[in-house]
């Protein structure tokens, strides 16, 4: 199946005109994974089906595995979170050890690593947040999405995060899913969050909280808005909470709907029945307010101590381009969030890391020498042009872009662009690899994690919660200590 999803690129097809034999037939394939999220995961899933007798190594800097599923979903989504049974299987696989609490970069080097493994492949994916790069941008309660949700998931180094809810309003800059999940876990009864895996010291922040109106500001138009229509079915029907639409934002907006694509269109017909029930005054009276304002972009946060307003630049969209006009509005605010997406960081000196686009140079997954470019395809040689055995896959391959199931294409097809390399012996299989040295190093095995995950599940049952996350490495590292490994 797979074969026709990823067609064999020119690059293989060199690489099986050099075939090499191998020394030995009898090395198994020993390939490392860095990083236990999605990417990792869909990777190594991948690899055990279709590279017989190879054998995986998954390390991961946190003591627990499963990355953006763990601590990017929101809370109130848990059938997103059910792939964790996918992993779960996959990461049991004999042939495959999770080794958890071991960072690259830290505990050891891109170079320790490719001379113990045949492959070695990068997905630690992007944790760093884009900034505006505008005035006032470090002002007291201007944050990132990436915090707050990393906040209220529990994420180890952020339970102390405090975001000050006592204020009326909140903006989020930005209009993609992240911001919106933002808004509507601030939004939502604290009842209905009871139910869910959310911090309890998040629980109870929520409850205090006085925020009764959320802006979620995009530089473009309806048109042009990076949510999804779940996300926007989900803020329309939250209870004790109305949407309330710019109007002049719907300019020709209706007319432009029968040449829409089919899922442009549907988001957009919803958005445009919202708006006409608001005009009808048909949305009920509500304590709480949802506000989508579009073609606005910030140029400055007004504040002395704390952030007051954000000033916003009028833009005109030109071919689909957000142009500003002289034109300003100012909007008060008690609270700011970007959401404006993330990059990765080079972690490794030794690794050919883009620090323009954030991400690690790379074709298709293969990573690229250090005096090449993403662009340079003139060289046929395949030794000449990569590294050969070391790849990248996930966000920090391609930028933080898509959703689950646009990481797990782009990892299925790195990993048999892999598995590809191994078969015509383009990665030669010199010697059996040892693997990673643990002696003196604390590490978390798959038990350790179950260890961890049973006391979580067992916290979560006393509150009538699906699990209560640790947030404290220590804690986590000493229940891990006590499973057999």
């Amino acid at each position: 199946m797979f074969r026709k999803i990823f067609p064999t690129t020119n690059v293989v097809k060199v690489a099986q005109r050099c075939i090499h034999r191998n020394v030995s037939t009898t090395v198994r394939p020993r390939i490392c994974i860095v990083g236990a999220g999605p990417a990792g995961f869909y990777t190594a899933q991948y690899i055990l089906k279709h590279l017989d007798n190879s054998d995986i190594d998954i390390v991961e800097k946190l003591p627990v595995p499963f990355g953006l599923v763990r601590y990017g979903v929101a809370p109130d989504h848990p059938e997103v979170k059910n792939v964790i049974n996918t992993f779960t299987k996959t990461a049991e696989n004999p042939r495959v050890r999770f080794l958890g609490n071991l960072c690259l970069g830290k505990d050891f080097t891109l170079e320790e690593l490719r001379e113990r493994y045949h492959a070695v492949l990068l997905t630690y994916g992007a944790e760093q947040d884009n900034t505006l790069n505008i005035p006032n941008e470090t002002l007291q309660n201007v944050l990132s999405a990436r915090e707050f949700v990393a906040w209220y998931n529990g994420l180890p180094g952020f339970e102390n995060l405090n975001p000050d809810l006592s204020g009326k309003s909140m903006t989020l800059l930005g209009q993609g899913n992240v911001a919106v999940d933002v808004a509507r876990i601030v939004l939502s009864s604290v009842d209905d969050l009871k139910k869910t895996d959310i911090t309890e010291y998040a629980l109870d922040t929520l409850s205090r909280s006085r925020i009764d109106t959320v802006h979620l500001v995009g530089r473009r138009g309806p048109l042009q808005a990076a949510f999804t229509i779940k996300e926007l079915r989900e803020m329309l029907k939250l209870s004790n909470c109305v949407t309330k639409w710019r109007v002049d934002d719907f300019d020709n907006v209706e007319e432009s709907i029968p040449n829409l694509p089919r899922p442009r269109k549907r988001i957009t017909e919803l958005m445009v029945k919202s708006l006409s029930e608001q005009q009808q005054n048909k949305t009920p009276h509500s304590e709480r307010c949802f506000l989508p304002t579009f073609f606005r972009s910030p140029v400055n946060f007004v504040g002395t101590d704390k952030v007051e307003a954000v000033e916003y630049v009028v833009n005109k969209l030109v071919e689909g381009r957000a142009l500003p006009t002289d034109q300003r509005e100012t909007i008060a605010t008690d609270l700011v969030c970007r959401s404006i997406g993330y990059r990765a960081v080079s972690v490794d000196n030794h690794i050919n890391f883009d620090d323009r686009k954030g991400c690690v140079f790379n074709a298709g997954g293969r990573v690229l020498k250090q005096n090449l470019t993403g662009s340079d395809q003139t060289i046929d040689d395949i030794e000449d042009k990569y590294e050969i055995g070391l790849y990248a896959s996930g966000w920090l391959a391609t930028g933080p872009t898509g959703v689950i199931l646009t990481t797990m294409n782009n990892s299925f097809g790195v990993a048999d662009t892999v598995c590809r390399d191994f078969n015509s012996n383009t990665i030669r299989l010199k010697g059996s690899r040892p693997g990673l040295d643990l002696s003196g190093r604390t590490y978390v095995s798959w038990n350790g994690w179950k260890a961890i995950d049973g006391e979580e599940v067992r916290l979560g049952v006393a509150k009538g919660k699906p699990r209560e996350k640790l947030t404290c490495v220590k804690t986590m590292l000493q229940i891990a200590s006590n499973a057999s490994y």
